[in-house]
């Protein structure tokens, strides 16, 4: 798979929660034709059901839809539930870290 370099980042304001990649605004839609979680958006820095639907968002722009089913709930343990409330940045980078580790104690286990 191609080294993506995107760049991600949540904030809270007087307009609500936005996800915006690369600058432009996420949209849950993608995510949410897969699983429902949280059809009112995206939330961080809990283990609620918006943390899902980010966390399978976020995996789905990374990953192939399969291996995002698959990991996104501890994807959302592991790193979306502890993610500042007031707001946060990401890489794709940090994210493919956190997919290669996985897939390297998957590999381990077989």
């Amino acid at each position: 798979m191609a080294t993506k370099r995107n760049t991600y980042r949540g904030q809270r304001s007087y307009q609500g929660i936005r996800v915006f990649k690369n600058g432009w605004p996420l949209s849950p839609t993608k995510s949410l034709r897969h699983r429902c979680h949280s059809p009112a958006g995206f939330c961080w820095g809990s283990c609620g059901p918006g943390a899902d639907q980010l966390a399978l968002a976020l995996l789905l722009e990374e990953t192939t839809e399969e291996e995002a089913l698959a990991l996104y709930q501890l994807f959302k343990f592991e790193v979306v539930a502890s993610f500042p409330v007031e707001g946060w940045h990401s890489a794709s980078g940090t994210i493919q870290a956190w997919l290669e580790e996985k897939r390297a104690i998957k590999a381990r286990s077989r």
